[in-house]
């Protein structure tokens, strides 16, 4: 059963994120630059103005959270009204970070891709503790859903105009051995952001497929959940015991007028948990 959480508020849904240190669930309006806040007590959202873009959101350590901007990393205290912006990781204008995550290491990751959606032009940066940023991964397109299996040996992946999702083993610091593990036919959308279940399963947004799939670890098609918006951005689990599906969606190309739902956050209880997020480690 999928129920709707949230009415039509975001232009472009992306990147939720449960931690019970937060008031509740928080997502991203990405392309406005806003962070949006559930309240899980009183249902109200909250929308937090932090940038030009908003990519990403994760919880820090040490306190308030780590974010992705345009073209950078920065800081936010718990209630998002003060951001330290850091130096910006790249110049050209023509390019935004889009979507991210933290490792088992604590380190945060996020990756780029062109606004014209150029071949190879985006990169996969990663930051450390420390606050080093290096670049890990080069030659993306649309970078998305990375998310760590629960004992952090492996690591799954979307670029999405490869119609795939990947997987890379993850030894304490690098994601090695990149090789396919899922597939999506054109007709039934394209990967997105995805995360991942405590028995090891991996639940895939479908951009322009209007659902989301779980795949088992060994690649196959165990689930779907179909939702009633095309353009599907992300999920993630949440609620107090982490056995509820959060889901995203966007505006973005879509008719509103048939599908007056997009940009809406849904819930469904899919009868297995989640795994608790990880924090910025700096």
């Amino acid at each position: 059963m999928l129920e709707q959480v949230t009415g039509p508020i975001a232009h472009h849904g992306e990147g939720p994120v449960w931690f019970d240190g937060w008031p509740g669930l928080r997502w991203v309006d990405m392309l406005a630059g806003d962070v949006l806040t559930l309240d899980a007590g009183s249902g109200e959202v909250r929308r937090d103005h932090v940038g030009a873009v908003a990519a990403v959101v994760r919880p820090r350590s040490s306190g308030g959270a780590v974010l992705a901007l345009e073209r950078g990393f920065a800081f936010a205290d718990d209630a998002l009204g003060e951001i330290e912006l850091l130096p910006e990781l790249f110049a050209d204008s023509g390019l935004r970070l889009n979507e991210g995550s933290v490792a088992p290491d604590g380190s945060f990751y996020c990756g780029s891709m062109a606004y014209d959606e150029s071949p190879g032009a985006g990169s996969l940066y990663r930051m450390d503790a420390t606050g080093r940023v290096e670049r890990v991964l080069g030659e993306i397109t649309i970078s998305n859903g990375l998310n760590w299996t629960s004992d952090g040996a492996r690591a799954y992946y979307a670029d999405t105009p490869t119609q795939r999702v990947d997987v890379f083993d993850y030894t304490g610091e690098q994601l090695r051995e990149r090789r396919p593990f899922a597939s999506v036919e054109p007709a039934d959308g394209a990967p997105d952001g995805l995360c991942v279940d405590a028995e090891g399963g991996v639940w895939v947004a479908l951009w322009g497929g209007g659902a989301v799939r779980r795949y088992g670890p060994d690649g196959e098609l165990t689930a779907v959940v179909e939702v009633p918006a095309p353009r599907v951005t992300a999920c993630t689990f949440g609620g107090p015991d982490l056995d509820e599906l959060y889901i995203t969606t966007s505006q973005v190309e879509t008719d509103l007028a048939e599908h007056p739902l997009a940009g809406s956050v849904f819930r469904a209880i899919p009868g297995v948990r989640g795994l608790p997020v990880r924090a910025f480690d700096g």
